[in-house]
């Protein structure tokens, strides 16, 4: 398997755990993982190179999930299309709606429901 037969993914989450986590399941559906530990880095990482998807938290540091996501949708180009996945262990106080309306295509309450969170990783990859 080469370099090209893998789906670029760039995971937004400032917890090392969850970060170590989500590489090791996605390294089983051929993805190659770049990780970013706040907003302000994942903006830097998506101007910088191209990706499949990315997996966002909500709660990052320096900027948080929304508005990365806020930004990456005013991008130019088809860029700004990438699929956007939201993750977040305490987002319950927020509306869900509030994150389709930052311009995320699907959001998962942590704890992760594994089989979903692949089920959309195919979705938006394959």
């Amino acid at each position: 398997m080469t370099d090209l037969d893998f789906k670029q993914v760039l995971v937004a989450e400032d917890s090392s755990v969850i970060r170590n986590l989500l590489k090791k399941i996605l390294l089983f559906e051929n993805c190659k993982i770049t990780s970013a530990k706040d907003g302000e880095a994942v903006l830097k990482k998506f101007e910088d190179e191209e990706y499949d998807l990315i997996i966002m938290d909500i709660n990052l540091p320096k900027m948080d999930g929304l508005e990365a996501t806020k930004k990456i949708r005013a991008s130019k180009g088809k860029k700004a299309n990438i699929p956007i996945i939201g993750i977040s262990g305490n987002a319950k106080d927020r509306p869900v709606a509030e994150f389709f309306e930052a311009g995320m295509n699907e959001y998962i309450q942590k704890p992760l429901d594994y089989d979903k969170l692949i089920e959309l990783v195919k979705k938006y990859t394959h």
